[in-house]
This record gives C-alpha cells, structure tokens and sequence, in this order.
C-alpha cells in the first residue's frame, strides 16, 4: 500500500508541471514582496498561484493522457503508470475548487484577475491549444499577473508595459514549449500556432521573449542601471542558445523570464505608484 501511495504522490508531483509551476509561484510571489505585500500577504498569494497552477497542470495531463500513451511519451506520470488518469482529474478539480475562495482572498478585484488565469488555462487545455488562437489564453493569463499583483497591494492596476512585457513572456513561452514536442503534436492531431507555423516557431520563439525582457528593463521610471543592461546581455545569451538549439530546454525559457523578472524587482517599487 505504502509503495502505492509513494507512486501516486510522485506522479502528481511530475504530471503538475512542476518546473513552470515552481517558477510562477515563486516569481509572482517575488513580485508581490517588491510591490510592497505583508509576509501574511506573501503566502496568500503563493497559494493563489500554487493552487491555480495545480488545477491546470493536473488536468492538462489528465485530458492529454489518451494522446500521450499513443506516443509513448515517457516523461509523462500517466503513460509510466505512476498515477491514473482518474486521480488526476480529482485533483484537478479539487485544487480548482480551492483556489477560488484563495484567489478571493486577495481582494475582489484580484482574485478574479487569477481566476481569469486559471479560467484560460483550462480553455487551453480543453481545446483551443489545437486552434490557431492558442496563444491567446497565455497572452491573456501571463498578462494579468502584475494586475493581480497591484490589485491586491495597492488596488491600482498594472502599468502598461509590464502587462504587454508578461502577455509576451506568456506567448513566447507557449512557442518554446510545444517546439521540441512539434512531431509527437501533429502525430496526434494537436493543430495549434506553433504547429501551424511548423520550423518557424522555434525562429519566432526568441522574439516575444527579447521584447518583454526590453520592456521589464527598459520602461520602468528611471535608467536601467548595471542590473538593467546585465540582464539584456544574460537575456540576449539565453535566447542566442534557443535560437540555435532545436530541443532547447523549457527551462532556457523560464530562465529568460526569470532574469526578467529579478530585473523589475532589483528595481524597487517600480511596479506600483
């Protein structure tokens, strides 16, 4: 029984998305201590996005599970039989039974912001990733975030270049993630974007993500400082590789953002007025 319990909590760990899911959590929650948010406030919001992102992660494997075991993706819980598909579509509807009230929590304002997140990602995952919009619910969803950030501190809305810098970190991260998967995806039947655009997504990937790291460095009051053109030259390395690199790791991807983001919170309460 115990090795039983051991595989499901290692399968829900892994079919999560825990890479994306870690980095969200801890970024937004970065950005929220740099806009000026309580310790308390901190941990609401972590939850929010910890919450939020498990629903997602959840039920994007569930509903992917059937296409996943046809092409023998290894990397995925369900296809090594670690947790049933049935576990997690419980899961992820229990998480997204919680992260409404959670979500609430930070105010009325922002946890409606979050829950538009969380409602797109589920539009994604329950059809319109095989659309030519696909990139709109990550567009849409990363763009809300700083809102959901100042909605819940100050009950201001963001500025504007930080939510087009994060709707464009979301659309360039939607190209670098589906890029390596681009055969297992049109094998199946998966017609998104990135699948129409074919070889092009991997070259127009690097371009969104170049426009937001300029716009977190560059648009916020005041010169950029060492950290500022610090983060341009990390950056332009960082996309250099996924130019370059057919398979590059999603991780490159977050760590662009990443990078982006320690940017805006190197620089105080640029974020809030």
């Amino acid at each position: 029984m115990s090795n039983d319990v051991g595989r499901t909590v290692k399968g829900l760990a892994l079919a999560c998305h825990p890479g994306p899911t870690v980095a969200v959590t801890a970024l937004v929650t970065a950005v929220a201590w740099s806009a000026g948010r309580s310790p308390a406030g901190c941990l609401l919001v972590a939850a929010t996005i910890l919450t939020g992102h498990l629903s997602i992660g959840w039920s994007n494997d569930a509903i992917d599970a059937a296409r996943d075991t046809i092409v023998n993706r290894r990397d995925k819980p369900v296809v090594r039989g670690l947790v049933s598909r049935r576990t997690l579509w419980i899961g992820a509807y229990v998480m997204l039974v919680v992260t409404i009230p959670v979500s609430l929590a930070n105010g009325i304002a922002a946890g409606l912001v979050h829950l538009l997140f969380v409602a797109c990602a589920w539009a994604y995952n329950l059809g319109l990733k095989s659309t030519a919009f696909s990139w709109a619910p990550y567009a849409v969803a990363f763009g809300g975030l700083p809102s959901f950030v100042t909605l819940g501190t100050t009950r201001t809305w963001a500025p504007w270049w930080a939510t087009v810098a994060t709707a464009l970190l979301g659309v360039g991260a939607h190209l670098a993630n589906v890029v390596p998967d681009l055969d297992d995806d049109l094998a199946t039947g998966v017609r998104g974007w990135p699948q129409r655009l074919g070889s092009a997504a991997r070259l127009l990937a690097p371009l969104p993500l170049a426009v937001a790291t300029a716009l977190l460095v560059l648009a916020p009051p005041g010169p950029p400082g060492v950290v500022g053109w610090l983060a341009l030259a990390v950056n332009a390395a960082l996309l250099l590789v996924i130019l370059f690199w057919p398979k590059a790791p999603f991780l490159l991807t977050i760590a662009v953002a990443a990078v982006s983001v320690i940017t805006l919170i190197a620089r105080g309460d640029s974020l809030v007025p």
